[in-house]
């Protein structure tokens, strides 16, 4: 439903055309702007083209050299980092009101399962990486998605793959917390965390997915992949996926038996 784009954000875009328009009607060289807010050259032309998102610092020193009085600060609301990549808005929309969700995870961690060690480590793994105000966003926002968990009228199935398990992310520590952490937050009746064993063949292998069905008992499907989402409503496709869940939950531990796997594996580290 969303297509991911080249383009970085309309408001960085916009905001940076509008400081270039006001240094040139007044002007103010690039140069002057870059020392003036102690930017490099390259920094300052990056935020100008909307290829960077520009800061505080730098909208407070090009309003005070150009005297727009307050009109290019005024950007700062406009500016605030994303709190989901673009691709992911649908997605995390309908994961909300979602009465069941349904994921297969062959390669992280879901995002709902996630410690913050863990997210923070991921995040930071992001190429190109993101600017610290951005970072903290993420983090924060992934870690409040978490409270869907609380709610128990909706059902959420987790089936992970055994690799997942194994590799660790950061330093050992940090691995055992998160295992210990699927652990605690399957518990709950209405949460279930099963292990895909890592040997043999099945669908699951084509990649990760997630399966919704909202109050209203529309069913629909998730994929995503390194640089887009795509949130699928096709009865066809959707029913597709759901087939290769279940084949996927016949190959799976049940949740018994993945909740031994996964003490004996953090005890093991």
């Amino acid at each position: 439903m969303t297509n991911e784009t080249s383009q970085p954000p309309t408001a960085w875009r916009y905001c940076g055309n509008q400081i270039k328009l006001w240094r040139e009607r007044t002007g103010v060289t690039r140069e002057e702007l870059a020392k003036a807010s102690n930017y490099e050259y390259e920094t300052i032309k990056s935020m100008e083209q909307g290829r960077r998102r520009p800061t505080l610092r730098m909208l407070e020193v090009a309003d005070e050299l150009c005297g727009a009085r307050g009109l290019l600060i005024a950007a700062t609301d406009y500016l605030k980092p994303e709190k989901f990549v673009p691709f992911a808005v649908d997605f995390m929309q309908y994961e909300a009101v979602a009465t069941v969700l349904s994921s297969f995870q062959n390669q992280l961690i879901p995002g709902l399962l996630q410690t913050e060690a863990t997210a923070r480590a991921l995040f930071n793994a992001n190429w190109p990486p993101p600017d610290d105000e951005t970072l903290e966003e993420r983090i924060a926002t992934r870690l409040a998605r978490q409270s869907l968990l609380e709610t128990q009228t909706k059902s959420f199935n987790f089936v992970i793959d055994e690799a997942v398990l194994r590799r660790r992310v950061s330093d050992r520590e940090t691995h055992v917390q998160q295992l210990r952490h699927l652990l605690a937050i399957g518990a709950p009746r209405h949460i279930t965390i099963q292990v895909m064993p890592a040997t043999g063949a099945h669908p699951g292998l084509n990649g990760a997915f997630v399966l919704l069905q909202t109050p209203e008992h529309e069913q629909l499907a998730y994929e995503e992949g390194q640089a887009m989402g795509r949130l699928y409503t096709d009865a066809q496709k959707v029913n597709m996926l759901a087939q290769r869940y279940a084949m996927i939950l016949r190959r799976a531990l049940n949740p018994e038996d993945s909740a031994q796997f996964i003490t004996k594996l953090a005890e093991e580290l």
